[in-house]
């Protein structure tokens, strides 16, 4: 049996459209992922927690936040790694492993980010942004304290694509002509 191997990573803030090209990019290969999320929400199933209760865990010991990238950097190499990738950091954890993928961050306007949020959860474009905002401070911050990191920073990533003016199927034609250029 073949090693598998990360292929692509998908990053981006909240509202970027991760999810999004994550799941064209599964469709389009016959490709399989691996979300950060999950990795979060399989834990607090094992540990009995509700989802809250998790969060709370994790912002007040950061250790455990830790053991989660622990977990996600694991997941990332060797046999039965997924092709794609997507979490905040991923990138950051394939280019600090030595990972031979593409690292994508999707860069998309806070507006663009807050009107993407409140067409999938509804609310306001202002509550959007400011959630979105808060967010991002507060994991920077954390991510800061723990990594020495800001995930937005370009470094780790192959690919920066600037997300605001395109459509899903935009991004994804993009990212498999980069995906198909590599290859």
């Amino acid at each position: 049996m073949g090693v598998s191997m990360v292929r692509i990573t998908v990053s981006g803030l909240a509202g970027s459209g991760t999810s999004t090209l994550v799941k064209g990019l599964m469709t389009h290969f016959n490709w399989t992922s691996l979300n950060g999320g999950d990795v979060f929400r399989e834990e607090a199933k094992r540990r009995g927690m509700t989802l809250e209760m998790f969060n709370e865990l994790c912002k007040n010991e950061l250790e455990v936040d830790q053991e989660l990238d622990t977990l996600l950097q694991q997941r990332m190499q060797g046999e039965g790694s997924a092709d794609i990738v997507e979490s905040r950091l991923a990138g950051w954890w394939a280019h600090r492993l030595g990972l031979p993928c593409l690292r994508i961050w999707l860069d998309v306007s806070p507006q663009e980010r807050a009107r993407r949020v409140v067409a999938r959860e509804g609310g306001s474009e202002e509550e959007a942004m400011l959630a979105n905002a808060e967010r991002s401070k507060v994991n920077n911050e954390r991510f800061m304290m723990l990594y020495q990191l800001v995930p937005e920073d370009p470094e780790p990533y192959t690919h920066v694509i600037p997300s605001s003016n395109l459509n899903a199927a935009e991004i994804l034609e993009h990212v498999i002509a980069l995906l198909e250029a590599s290859s």
